[in-house]
């Protein structure tokens, strides 16, 4: 569904922009719109193509007689490795009742359970001292997806527009005339990717929800749309930047020609699946005394280690001896994929690898939202609040979605409407077509392998200062091309990889130790007391011919 934008008419309120439609940006807006605000949702592809719909496992809530706030605290602080916020980690806990509530409200069909709290059936995914995980089966990003799509399409406030990406934001760098004293967000170019024209969508507000850096691995269970827009865009609009260090590597993506990005859920696990090497004999005990439900940073660690020591492409998850049955039953999506792949999940086990999956850090945002920047917003693996710290726990990434989504919202409403100002139209007239797109090709593959050879599991200072150094470079070569031809969807994501991959790499190089999901062999120990990573961007113009600054 797709709507057409409009200027601001006269006497109109603005709308709140919300870049990406999926389960952080569909929060905000239906919270929003409820209130008679107008918002715009722009998703860069198709809605359905976010990071949301590929979520398997499912999202915490504190639900059960055996479960507590504290437990739930508790856990998300060991598996943060220390560097977890408590008051943000408490306050994501203590509301996630009320959002697994407000999402059986708008209709995600959860997988049930007469006895159990609220008629949900909850699972326990590694890192987890309690089963606290409702899902939909296996494919629960997809139902709550759906289910808040189809409350989006049917609301009159909310206007849906797919194959629309964010160029940049709008500051007072771009106003000529009648700057405020103050500095703030107005609004937001947008690429029309179809007529390939860039529009001025003025806003009351702009929301980031644009999901995390995974496609700047070679490797990642990632959609599409995982290029960081949102990270570079705020970073370029002045706001710091926190913990990029921190990449998640899920242990467990599908290892296969055909299909390279499909994730085996950590609940596969959780249910009692076994890591093993091609001999069939399990790993992970001589890793962890959790074994297979230790943390994610410590099981991709444990794989990459067996896979180097033994030159494997590969390792087994085997989950043959939990039964035809119960797998068809609990692990439908999983069973019929592997399955079309020629791998029978109830007889073998399934080739995994570890892939780039989920970024901890992101644009610095307070409990509701806000950034550094007055009139922008950010909620979801976008954003770094403090919760997540030096490594996630499973299955608290939608939780935080709908809970920051909501406060958000509420943030957003309470302050009194601006008038519309006039915004500079988008410049092209000194910019010409590209000549040739094979320069943005090549550099996108050099980027993404250089960062998986570099940037990866495991770091070292060698490493990262040469992948610096070619950064800069391709850095270079990118800002030129973009000063001297039009934009399209490739170059803009090409140039925020680039910025999310040098935030990446000036994080890891700042942390001299090693902890959660950073791992340097020059820093091999955990320091006794630490601190997030915040980057602060020093100004600097970008005098480019089609950008009104």
């Amino acid at each position: 569904m797709s709507k057409t934008p409009s200027s601001v008419e006269a006497g109109a309120a603005l709308p709140v922009v919300i870049i990406g439609a999926g389960l952080a940006g569909l929060t905000v807006a239906l919270h929003t719109a409820s209130q008679g605000r107008p918002v715009v949702v722009l998703a860069k592809r198709s809605l359905g193509e976010g990071a949301t719909a590929w979520a398997q496992g499912g999202i915490v809530g504190v639900l059960g007689s055996d479960d507590s706030v504290e437990s739930h605290v508790r856990d998300t602080q060991d598996a943060g490795a220390g560097l977890v916020d408590e008051e943000t980690a408490r306050f994501i806990a203590q509301n996630s009742a009320q959002a697994i509530e407000w999402l059986v409200n708008q209709g995600v069909p959860f997988s049930p359970d007469p006895d159990g709290p609220l008629g949900l059936h909850l699972t326990r995914e590694g890192g987890h001292a309690v089963r606290r995980i409702a899902h939909a089966a296996d494919a629960t990003g997809k139902a709550i997806h759906d289910a808040l799509i189809a409350q989006a399409r049917a609301h009159p406030n909310i206007t849906l527009r797919e194959r629309c990406m964010a160029v940049d934001l709008i500051t007072n760098r771009h106003l000529k005339k009648k700057v405020p004293p103050q500095p703030r967000c107005h609004g937001v170019y947008v690429l029309n990717i179809d007529t390939q024209t860039v529009e001025t969508q003025p806003a009351q507000a702009v929301v980031l929800a644009t999901g995390g850096v995974g496609k700047v691995y070679r490797y990642t269970s990632n959609p599409e749309t995982a290029t960081g827009d949102g990270i570079a865009m705020a970073w370029r609009a002045g706001c710091r930047v926190a913990n990029m260090e921190f990449i998640q590597f899920h242990p467990t993506c599908l290892y296969h020609p055909q299909d390279r990005t499909f994730l085996i859920t950590e609940a596969l696990r959780g249910e009692g699946g076994h890591l093993k090497l091609p001999d069939g004999t399990r790993f992970m005990p001589a890793h962890d005394e959790r074994a297979e439900l230790a943390p994610r940073d410590i099981v991709a660690r444990a794989i990459d280690f067996e896979m180097k020591k033994h030159g494997i492409d590969h390792v087994w998850l085997d989950a043959s001896h939990l039964g035809e049955t119960f797998l068809k039953e609990h692990f439908p999506t999983i069973y019929a994929r592997c399955l079309s792949l020629g791998i029978d999940i109830a007889k073998q086990p399934i080739p995994v690898v570890p892939a780039a999956h989920y970024t901890c850090g992101g644009v610095v945002t307070d409990l509701e939202g806000r950034t550094d920047l007055p009139g922008l917003y950010a909620v979801g693996e976008a954003t770094y609040t403090g919760l997540h710290g030096a490594n996630r726990l499973a299955s608290n990434s939608l939780l935080e979605c709908v809970v920051i989504g909501r406060t958000c919202a509420e943030a957003i409403l309470s302050v009194p409407l601006c008038d519309p100002r006039r915004l500079p139209a988008w410049d092209e007239s000194l910019v010409e077509n590209a000549d040739e797109q094979v320069v943005i090709a090549h550099n996108w593959d050099e980027l993404r392998l250089l960062m998986w050879n570099y940037v990866g599991i495991v770091r070292t200072t060698r490493r990262l200062e040469r992948a610096l150094h070619r950064i800069k470079l391709l850095s270079d070569e990118i800002d030129e091309y973009y000063a001297h031809f039009r934009v399209n969807r490739d170059l803009l994501e090409l140039r925020n990889l680039v910025v999310c991959a040098e935030l990446i790499v000036r994080s890891a190089l700042r942390r001299h130790e090693s902890r959660g999901l950073h791992y340097s062999r020059d820093f091999p120990d955990t320091l006794p007391v630490s601190f997030p990573t915040v980057l602060t961007r020093k100004a600097k113009s970008q005098p480019y011919a089609h950008s009104p600054a």
